[in-house]
């Protein structure tokens, strides 16, 4: 094992533990990163935006500073900009490994690109799909402050670290010290961090993939990166959008959701972009389409895999510049929108095949989130019952299963997913009519009952 002699470090380094400030809204984030920084040997202060993270410095300044992509509060290059001038000796990166322009370059600076990269190591982003999609990666210039907290479509790695660094031989010389639970037992770990134990309201489930899907929720909501939702039919992809949308420095704004599947073709693109009057037969008056109806908020693109080829071109343009063109209009108006889609096809496939072009797929899947199916977490089915079963008991008498009535649920293997579940729930109730259990007679999965 290669070693630092202790006479290399700064001299106060020997006396002191050295201190990290890690300013983050995402507290899973946080969380994660002061696990493996304090295993590093570091002390953590937390803070939750810009604001605070200046007052803990002022406070008592620390040896480096970790700042997330977003500030709930603060611009993120001022607060660089600023910070810099102010501590001139603080090491100050950003929570991509990128490094704050003339920072000076910290004794630990490799540690600290370690903890980031074991902090992130768990997540897989969109472009983890497949591989003749994936473009070769790329190291980012880790001498300028990038604004995201994931690479961009041309990066595979989750982590850039300086062209002159291993990332495989990072902290060779000091092994991540062993955790112990209350009672002193030391406690075997992995590479790969926990997964966010809290889960969102809007998302029924405790296993593990479902935890999943709520991390991934929480990590991106405060960005105005593009998510694609993959999923089956009635697994909740617009639950999440919906989350992403509550969690979003938007949500004062429109949520504006379009299904591209249960619109005709010849109206579809008048309903997404708006038209003039006349500009085809029946249009008497014009009319705001749903992207500029959602200006400021948020854009859910349902079925976004029904889209028709020569449509995907013109959103595609929009997607580059933010501007759209209404039918039968010459002029073209500025919209901002976040733009989360959804498909239960496997887009990437689709775009391989030619069947979706692959400009637009690298444009709306920048960050994926899939939502498994019924049969992927049917630990979570009796939580799912009672749920739908007292949201229902809002406009009725609450009812209750029986444990036949159960023991068929579990059996069925819910090729419909949550909605089927809910539809069957649903028809259960109707069925028992007065009484306040539902026996198994009265679970009916489509099939008429004698």
């Amino acid at each position: 094992m290669v070693t630092v002699p202790v006479s290399t470090l700064p001299l106060a380094s020997r006396f002191r533990p050295r201190t990290a400030l890690v300013a983050s809204a995402d507290r899973s984030f946080r969380q994660r990163l002061t696990e493996t920084l304090t295993g590093l040997r570091w002390q953590v202060r937390e803070a939750e935006g810009g604001a605070q993270a200046w007052t803990e410095a002022e406070a008592a300044p620390p040896e480096a500073v970790i700042v997330d992509s977003w500030l709930p509060d603060l611009d993120l290059a001022e607060f660089l900009k600023d910070f810099r001038a102010f501590f001139p000796n603080v090491d100050l990166l950003t929570a991509s490994g990128a490094v704050a322009q003339e920072s000076p370059r910290g004794p630990y600076r490799q540690e600290l690109l370690y903890a980031l990269r074991r902090s992130q190591d768990s997540d897989t982003a969109a472009w983890n799909v497949a591989p003749a999609l994936t473009k070769p990666s790329s190291l980012l210039d880790s001498r300028h402050v990038s604004p995201w907290p994931f690479p961009t479509k041309d990066a595979a790695a989750p982590l850039a670290f300086p062209p002159h660094s291993d990332p495989s031989a990072a902290i060779p010389f000091l092994p991540e010290a062993p955790r112990t639970n209350p009672a002193g037992a030391t406690l075997q770990t992995s590479g790969v961090e926990p997964a966010c134990c809290e889960r969102l309201p809007e998302l029924i489930g405790n296993a593990s993939c479902m935890l999943e899907v709520s991390r991934r929720v929480r990590l991106v909501a405060p960005r105005l990166t593009p998510v694609l939702i993959e999923g089956p039919t009635g697994s909740g992809k617009e639950l999440v959008a919906e989350a992403l949308h509550r969690l979003s420095a938007r949500s004062r704004k429109p949520f504006v959701a379009i299904n591209c599947a249960a619109i005709p073709e010849a109206l579809l693109e008048a309903e997404l972009f708006g038209h003039t009057r006349g500009a085809f037969t029946g249009a008497v008056q014009g009319r705001v389409g749903r992207i500029e109806a959602a200006d400021g908020g948020t854009l859910f693109l349902d079925e976004i895999g029904e889209m028709p080829l020569a449509l995907q071109a013109k959103l595609l343009r929009f997607v580059e510049c933010g501007e759209l063109q209404r039918v039968g209009d010459n002029e073209t108006v500025k919209v901002d929108v976040r733009i989360v889609a959804a498909t239960h096809q496997a887009l990437a496939d689709q775009a391989l095949s030619g069947g979706f072009r692959s400009d637009l797929y690298y444009r709306l899947a920048v960050f994926l989130i899939r939502t498994p199916s019924l049969a992927d977490h049917a630990e979570d089915l009796p939580l799912l019952v009672d749920h739908f079963l007292a949201r229902m008991g809002r406009e009725a008498p609450v009812k209750r299963l029986d444990p036949g009535a159960m023991a068929k649920l579990m059996a069925h293997d819910w090729p419909g997913n949550v909605r089927e579940l809910e539809h069957v729930l649903e028809r259960g109730a109707i069925l028992a009519g007065e009484e306040a259990v539902v026996t198994a007679r009265e679970i009916d999965f489509g099939v008429m009952i004698n």
